[in-house]
């Protein structure tokens, strides 16, 4: 039994279902800090030879294998990995550099059949994958902790809460993308796997406690099928501020401000706010300026930026003030599924009356079952059976219009009866 197992059990999992007693609290009540590994900091694998070595070590060990990646948010174009973290009984932990080591496919491979803990997983997954490595078993700690109604479900909160150490907190926003990376920083990377697989056991045993364990597996095997998510569509109308933008000459500025800066942050490697701020596209594009005299006056385009910078910010003005009108983008975006229920009472009064009475049951059974309500069912999906519910309203016919938008079987069983309920709520 590992220092944290032990500390897992002699101190009760606080989770909102009732904190522990307060004879079960340390006597000062603050964590046990962690800060060195147990093994110290592994040196950082660069080439291939090395890495060949990871490869098969990780392979002859045991048990599930703790993963974790590093990107640079924020400082670098696009969402790559700059580290990733490995840790597994009897191969330690590994600190892997994707830059020296671009193709991690035969690491991944080694571990295919190994259960893989990650936290927060949906957020690594991505970058993981576009480095050759993909899990067909996991076990997420963030969403075991959701499951389990803990309030706080970041992993520095989770190793305190679950196991009663305190992580070191201050690399996470780091730029990873430099090199050589600083030893205190590999401090971190390597504490963030060293507690994963200790966490992952307890946070097993206390779902299984509260009866939700299967609900849990069902929730991993789907976030390990999920097939990669599709490019956005229209991505520009996600900038900050956009609501500001009335006109479609405007949001044509929008779109070509946003269309180059993202052109020039791909080949320069940086992050797109580094090159242009949102605001800044904002400001632009709401004034047009007519030349670079005037678009120099406005916010985010002072002195500090050069005359070919602002000459490139000008020219993507001018060719939206150039569009014929039938070139200009539409006002909002396609809309695919229902409309925003704040217009539900006005265009569906017995939609809305329906939507009120499910978010009202889903509450309050996601408050008895102790966990978040977009985690017993997505607000999405009950939007959509509350706009265009099943013909019969029965609950086979509920359940499967739920399966249909992607909802789990434990999710089915669980909100079906209710659902089925507040469809045949009337109007007042």
């Amino acid at each position: 039994m590992t220092d944290a197992h032990k500390t897992a059990a002699e101190t009760a999992l606080r989770t909102t279902g009732g904190a522990p007693p307060a004879d079960d609290v340390p006597v000062d009540g603050l964590p046990t800090p962690l800060l060195e590994p147990r093994d110290g900091i592994p040196p950082v694998v660069a080439t291939d030879e090395a890495l060949a070595e990871v490869v098969a070590a990780f392979a002859a060990g045991t048990g599930p294998v703790a993963v974790d990646a590093e990107r640079a948010s924020g400082y670098r174009y696009g969402q790559r990995a700059y580290l990733v973290q490995l840790r597994r009984a009897g191969a330690g932990t590994a600190l892997v550099d994707p830059v020296g080591c671009p193709d991690l496919s035969a690491l991944g491979d080694a571990l295919a059949d190994t259960e893989w803990i990650l936290h927060a997983a949906t957020q690594d997954l991505p970058c993981l994958r576009e480095i050759g490595m993909v899990p067909s078993r996991l076990f997420d700690t963030e969403l075991a902790g959701r499951l389990a109604g803990f309030p706080r479900v970041g992993l520095g909160a989770m190793v305190e809460s679950v196991l009663g150490y305190a992580l070191e907190k201050g690399h996470s926003a780091v730029d990873w993308s430099t090199r050589p990376l600083p030893e205190p920083w590999l401090r971190y990377a390597a504490l963030d796997v060293e507690l994963l697989v200790d966490l992952r056991d307890a946070l097993e045993k206390e779902l299984d406690r509260q009866g939700k364990l299967d609900w849990a597996r069902q929730e991993f095997d789907a976030i390990a099928a999920a097939p990669p998510a599709p490019p956005r569509k229209e991505p520009w109308r996600r900038t900050s501020g956009m609501h500001k933008v009335r006109r479609r000459r405007q949001m044509a500025a929008v779109r070509e401000l946003w269309t180059a800066r993202d052109k020039v942050a791909q080949r320069r490697d940086v992050s797109p706010g580094k090159v242009l701020s949102d605001s800044a596209i904002i400001e632009a594009s709401l004034a047009l300026p007519v030349d670079v005299q005037a678009l120099m006056a406005l916010p985010g385009y002072g002195h500090r930026m050069g005359r070919r910078q602002l000459e490139q910010w000008q020219a993507a003005v001018d060719r939206a003030k150039a569009l014929p009108d039938s070139a200009l983008p539409q006002p909002g975006q396609p809309v695919t599924g229902p409309p925003p229920p704040r217009s539900w009472a006005d265009k569906d009064p017995a939609a809305a009356a329906r939507l009120s009475a499910a978010r009202t049951a889903v509450s309050e059974l996601a408050e008895r079952l102790n966990m978040p309500q977009e985690n017993l069912i997505t607000p999405d999906t009950v939007r959509r059976v509350c706009w265009e519910p099943p013909g019969d309203r029965s609950e086979a016919a509920v359940a499967e219009a739920l399966a249909a938008f992607g909802a789990r079987h434990w999710q089915i069983e669980q909100v079906t009866p209710l659902l089925a309920q507040a469809l045949t709520t009337k109007t007042a």
